[in-house]
């Protein structure tokens, strides 16, 4: 129970940000003994994995806090996040000394797939939930957004290793914030389109009874749309000017051969 409770808690972590829970696990694999790995994955222990956890854990920290680049980034992560999240699980929950248990020991696989599992539902809640963010505050939104979940995952990690127990109720709170932002934002962008609309109808009254609606009420969706509407009543006039331009430049015979067509002017 123990070794799920804590390979789940960092698996979450990793759904949040794939390289804390991976240079805190090596870190402390490395230099105490909290964490102890199995032979087959001392490798993350290893200085060049270290190193190469804090470059990439470097980029991460910069990239998901810029507007835009975020979601491109939490695309690029959709593969990674998961794969240290089966690698962190079977990492952590393997070790002997969490659980009296060989469960996870014996079957490392299983141990991978539901770490995966678990770093996946984390990632899409955040990944779905950030463009929430961005809408609402107008982009300002990520970076703060950002610094609460690397806090969440380093909060999420210590508690993996240090405090396995906990890890269900960061998890639940977790859950929870994620969907009363996603929820939020679509009854948000429901009651702006309600307020668009009767705006829009306002404004088609207000015309229907030949009162004047200042231009700067009129919002940019409602100028193209009348824009768009122009050049769609335009065309059929602008298609037989230029019928009529054709038949001006035909020759006598080729009238003759068309009786259809307009006599030149």
């Amino acid at each position: 129970m123990i070794a799920a409770l804590t390979g789940s808690g960092l698996s979450a972590a990793a759904g949040l940000n794939a390289f804390i829970p991976l240079v805190l696990v090596g870190v402390f694999a490395r230099f105490t003994t909290f964490v102890e790995l199995p032979e087959n994955l001392t490798w993350l222990q290893e200085w060049p994995t270290l190193i190469i956890a804090l470059l990439l854990l470097a980029a991460e920290l910069v990239l998901d806090k810029i507007p835009g680049v975020d979601h491109v980034n939490d695309l690029i992560q959709t593969g990674v996040r998961p794969l240290v999240g089966g690698v962190i699980f079977a990492a952590s929950a393997s070790a002997t000394e969490l659980d009296a248990g060989r469960f996870w020991t014996d079957n490392p696989m299983i141990a991978g797939v539901v770490g995966a599992v678990i770093a996946l539902v984390v990632h899409t809640g955040k990944a779905t939930s950030r463009p929430a963010v961005n809408a609402a505050t107008g982009g300002t939104g990520a970076p703060l957004a950002s610094f609460a979940e690397d806090a969440t995952a380093v909060v999420l990690t210590l508690l993996a290793i240090f405090a396995p127990i906990l890890v269900t109720v960061v998890l639940l709170g977790l859950g929870l914030a994620f969907y009363y932002i996603v929820t939020a934002g679509r009854r948000r962008r429901h009651r702006r389109e309600l307020l668009q609309a009767q705006e829009r109808r306002e404004r088609e009254a207000a015309h229907e009874r030949g009162e004047k609606v200042a231009w700067w009420r009129a919002s940019w969706r409602d100028r193209l749309e009348r824009v768009n509407e122009h050049r769609t009543a335009l065309t059929p006039s602008l298609r037989s000017r230029s019928a009529r331009s054709t038949n001006a430049d035909a020759s006598p015979g080729d009238l003759d051969e068309d009786p259809d067509k307009d006599p030149p002017q």
